[in-house]
């Protein structure tokens, strides 16, 4: 994956940047299916906190 991201950024190459998507989503499937095996949670970004609160 990490060869097709660079091969990518040096060529912007329209297939390495297809080849590098679909390994990605290979990987984040893999990693989806082990955290499901050992009964993991998933991962959720922390919420930001509004610049000007929460009111309009």
């Amino acid at each position: 994956m990490r060869y097709f991201q660079k091969e990518y950024f040096k060529t912007r190459s329209r297939t390495a940047l297809q080849q590098s998507k679909a390994l990605e989503r290979e990987i984040d499937t893999e990693i989806e299916r082990v955290n499901r095996l050992l009964n993991l949670p998933e991962y959720k970004q922390p919420e930001t906190p509004s610049l000007f609160g929460n009111t309009i």
